[in-house]
């Protein structure tokens, strides 16, 4: 009884603002028979792509998808090392948490012969960067590129 009142009532609701006969033939096909809605986009996780972002020299780059994950959000993609020998290219991404911290990861990619997939779990932010460098197999020795934005809340 209860959930046929639910039922009519949404109805009622639906045509009271105005969706007309096909809106509430619709609205009463996503409803199934216990009550509950059938709709499948809302369970579906967003996605922003970012990049190419790369080094001042070009021969490092990186790019990727940004996804909303049931923890907040998901920074990954791949980063790419075009150079000669003895040389790395690095990506530095840089967040601001919903807390008010910036939280930083460092990927490295010494293979000119593969990309290197990355992912970060980065949570619940607000704003996120990177920049693309050059270096050695230990250490960042410059060309960066500037910090560019990845995400930002609201756009």
């Amino acid at each position: 009884m209860r959930g046929a009142f639910r039922l009519l009532l949404g109805l009622t609701t639906a045509a009271t603002l105005g969706l007309g006969v096909q809106g509430v033939a619709t609205a009463s096909a996503a409803v199934t028979a216990s009550g509950a809605s059938a709709t499948t986009a809302a369970g579906a996780a967003e996605t922003w792509h970012w990049g190419p972002t790369a080094s001042t020299d070009t021969k490092g780059w990186a790019g990727g998808v940004i996804r909303t994950t049931r923890s907040g959000l998901r920074i990954s993609g791949d980063l790419y090392d075009a150079s000669g020998a003895r040389t790395c290219s690095w990506l530095k991404i840089k967040w601001l948490t919903d807390r008010g911290k910036y939280r930083v990861a460092t990927f490295r990619n010494c293979s000119q012969s593969s990309t290197l997939a990355f992912r970060v779990n980065a949570g619940y932010m607000l704003s996120a960067e990177a920049k693309v460098c050059r270096g050695t197999a230990t250490r960042i020795t410059g060309r960066c590129s500037d910090w560019e934005g990845v995400w930002s809340q609201g756009g």
